[in-house]
């Protein structure tokens, strides 16, 4: 395990995008060129705060959409730690994606039968267009 590592990402108080959704972004495009790397250690959520300026809130919705994008976990006493590897970012796109919709049509209440049916029809929906 490595100590915390620098992480340079900055937020635009005038971007339409929020807070945590910029350091989230940065933050996976920091993993996906290998900048960060498997094993690294990201900032403790209230110094990544005081750096950047922001209440410590928003960098833990930042670092809980990175874990559920599978790109980190946050480890007792270890802090939160890169999971994720270097490959093709657009895979990894789909896959933070297809995570998101998981995680929300089972808290919805809906089987994987269902998830699996929603997104064949929606490919198939795409394939007439």
């Amino acid at each position: 395990m490595t100590s915390a590592r620098v992480v340079e990402v900055t937020v635009d108080d005038g971007s339409p995008t929020p807070p945590y959704e910029q350091i989230r972004a940065q933050i996976a495009a920091l993993v996906h060129t290998g900048a960060l790397a498997e094993g690294d250690r990201l900032p403790t959520v209230r110094a990544l705060a005081a750096d950047l300026g922001v209440a410590a809130g928003t960098v833990a919705r930042a670092y809980t959409e990175l874990e559920t994008d599978g790109l980190v976990e946050g480890r007792r006493r270890f802090g939160t730690i890169v999971t994720g590897t270097t490959g093709d970012p657009a895979a990894a796109r789909l896959r933070a994606a297809a995570n998101r919709l998981v995680i929300a049509a089972h808290s919805d209440g809906l089987s994987d039968e269902a998830i699996v049916a929603a997104v064949r029809a929606a490919l198939s929906d795409q394939a007439v267009h």
